[in-house]
């Protein structure tokens, strides 16, 4: 098996066990759904029972990162976790459960969920 699908099959067998272990401790609370790309990060909180996005925050944003900085970063990571927490307490939502997706919880994604966390998320 060639490496590049030896990766795709792990990512993708990590995304099913993620998302299914999220299904089962949801029970009502809004999904903080992230998105990593190589120049960007992007999170929503996202309600799975009307299938809505209550809140997004990412790195596109001009508060977030001005011109000229690069996105894709920890730092940048620190700084969407802040606005997102932000806006949902501005929300009144404070418990979710984290979706981490196919990624690792290491590096930018857990930047942006200690972040989160900090600013009086809980998960």
């Amino acid at each position: 098996m060639k490496v590049a699908k030896r990766i795709a099959t792990q990512r993708q067998r990590r995304r099913f066990r993620v998302r299914n272990h999220v299904r089962q401790a949801a029970h009502g609370r809004p999904r903080l759904c992230i998105f990593r790309s190589n120049r960007h990060i992007y999170a929503q909180l996202i309600d799975d029972d009307h299938g809505r996005t209550l809140v997004a925050a990412s790195t596109l944003e001009k508060d977030v990162s001005g011109p000229g900085s690069y996105a894709g970063n920890k730092d940048a990571a620190v700084k969407v976790g802040g606005l997102l927490a932000q806006r949902a307490l501005e929300k009144g939502i404070k418990e979710v459960v984290f979706d981490r997706g196919k990624y690792k919880y290491h590096g930018r994604v857990q930047a942006l969920a200690d972040s989160a966390r900090e600013k009086g998320l809980e998960f």
